[in-house]
């Protein structure tokens, strides 16, 4: 058994955090069962120029530069979905889904859109991308007008992966959401919401934030997040009576310390839900020759989790990374935009 056959036995679904077509085949084979996209990994794909002829050809048909981004976005996770549709089919729905992250730019601030506008777009939006795939989960932000989105999305059948979850607070209210809108259909045999919760950002920011943490805390804040709020999920879904998991993605799995083993988190999670790694992390993990064992249950020491929960202001925390994040939802697609009228000149 592989190191990475060993995470899936262990009970984790493994999802790849790319849409590059080389690196599905190869993944595939290793035992990824589904994907994720998001703008960085379009625009680091088109500036390959693997994908110029598409782009011309685009081009030439009279598209402009924000279309070619999304036909190119939609080619790429439609061929994706492609490789996953058998373990869509053998699962029942249940695994085999391809991510596609709705337009980046409802939350650029210069935008200034209120919440409910955003949350409108993202309705319309999130509709007119899943219309017609069967694997193909559309990618909501948990932002004040993602979270508004949720309810009216699920309840128009569509599946989502809700993203940029920091907290307990913005899991809560995108699951509450997500569970409104659930009841509101007539059949759930084939609805499925995962909630993306972000690891080694935490992590990153307390280094700097929360210096004082000891040792044995510092590097753990991102797990215990995490671990805690997968825990809250499990236990909101057992008895609601659906056919198909309402999962937890631990993503933004690979390590941004170069001291911490490549592996750190995703053994951290294994053994439950849904991981997506970036293709470095997998091949790390690939060549690492370790077997990996479930240890998403265990958490560390009561001396440890109550310092964390004492110096770690989870609030704040919150603020800080989701400014963070929405820089950086917004700025790739505004690169990726920037990139193709580079092409197309």
């Amino acid at each position: 058994m592989t190191p990475l056959q060993s995470i899936v036995a262990s009970g984790t679904k493994l999802w790849l955090d790319s849409v590059d077509p080389d690196e599905i085949a190869r993944n595939r084979a290793l035992g990824a069962t589904g994907a994720t996209s998001n703008p960085i990994i379009i625009s680091d794909l088109l500036n390959t120029g693997r994908f110029d002829a598409d782009i011309k050809t685009l081009a030439a048909a009279g598209h402009d530069d924000e279309a070619i981004a999304w036909a190119m976005t939609d080619k790429l996770v439609s061929a994706a979905q492609k490789v996953f549709e058998p373990v869509h089919a053998e699962t029942k729905g249940d695994d085999g889904w391809v991510s596609f992250e709705l337009d980046p730019l409802l939350e650029d601030p210069e935008r200034k859109l209120a919440a409910a506008d955003k949350a409108a777009q993202y309705v319309e939006l999130g509709k007119k991308w899943a219309a017609g795939h069967t694997n193909r989960m559309i990618k909501v932000p948990a932002t004040d007008g993602g979270l508004l989105a949720l309810e009216d999305l699920v309840a128009a059948g569509v599946c989502v992966n809700v993203t940029l979850i920091f907290s307990e607070r913005q899991y809560n209210a995108a699951r509450d959401a997500c569970w409104r809108g659930i009841q509101k259909l007539s059949d759930r045999s084939r609805v499925k919401t995962v909630y993306s919760i972000f690891v080694s950002r935490l992590d990153v920011y307390t280094e700097k934030a929360v210096p004082g943490l000891s040792a044995a805390a510092q590097g753990q804040v991102g797990v215990v997040n995490a671990k805690r709020i997968w825990k809250l999920n499990r236990d909101f879904w057992a008895g609601k009576g659906l056919p198909l998991k309402q999962e937890m993605i631990f993503a933004s799995t690979g390590t941004k310390k170069k001291d911490d083993p490549a592996w750190k988190y995703v053994e951290a999670f294994a053994g439950s839900d849904i991981e997506t790694n970036p293709p470095a992390t997998n091949t790390a993990v690939q060549d690492s020759g370790r077997t990996f064992t479930a240890h998403v249950s265990e958490l560390p020491p009561a001396d440890v989790l109550a310092e964390i929960d004492a110096q770690v202001d989870m609030h704040k925390l919150e603020t800080v990374l989701m400014a963070e994040g929405v820089a950086k939802f917004a700025d790739p697609h505004k690169a990726l935009i920037k990139l193709i009228a580079g092409k197309r000149k």
